[in-house]
């Protein structure tokens, strides 16, 4: 994974509560284990019509928006539990998504592949997108060590949570395995203490 400590990016505004991993990705496009490929099927059935024209009315697909932060409704990633829509979310280009609930095994899908899932208030999350609203070229800050998004054209600073073990990760471009990689030395060393 990369390292990701710090993101200052345009926006991109999914008012849409209750978005399930299915809306995320549909179960059709789920045939690969690869997970190159799957942003172009990012919201599918939202972006396009069935016979594949786009949707203008679609965030996604307005010029307006753009950027590496997704801005979701309420209780976001919610249903079943693929972790390919992480994996669409990534392709596609998002590092960051902002909603006041996330499903918990999608939060976790998410950090495990080099997204940051940032919960806030549902008054918080009306502010953002307030924001992106008045003026969709408005830009946040994610600054991950310090644990806060800004975003200062809107006079909006919040604090977020996030595990110190994902933090971790994500500041190094660690994934699990990664991690245990970084601490051979350590492990052999307990190793020999115990032959």
């Amino acid at each position: 994974m990369e390292k990701f400590t710090l993101l200052k990016s345009n926006m991109v505004p999914l008012t849409v509560e209750n978005v399930d991993t299915d809306q995320i990705i549909p179960a059709r496009f789920l045939k690969a284990t690869d997970r190159k490929g799957f942003g172009e099927n990012l919201f599918r059935d939202w972006r396009f019509t069935p016979d594949g024209q786009i949707k203008e009315d679609f965030a996604l697909n307005q010029s307006q928006y753009k950027g590496a932060i997704l801005v979701a409704g309420n209780n976001f990633g919610c249903g079943s539990s693929r972790e390919h829509a992480a994996w669409a979310l990534a392709d596609y280009g998002f590092k960051v998504v902002i909603s006041s609930f996330f499903a918990d095994i999608f939060k976790g899908n998410a950090l495990n592949n080099g997204i940051l899932p940032i919960q806030v208030s549902l008054e918080n999350l009306q502010r953002i997108f307030a924001a992106i609203d008045q003026d969709p070229s408005v830009e946040a800050i994610v600054d991950i060590e310090n644990q806060k998004l800004l975003i200062d054209a809107a006079g909006i600073a919040v604090t977020f949570e996030i595990n110190d073990y994902k933090k971790m990760c994500l500041i190094n471009g660690y994934d699990d395995i990664d991690y245990l990689i970084s601490q051979k030395e350590a492990i052999e060393a307990f190793e020999q203490k115990r032959a």
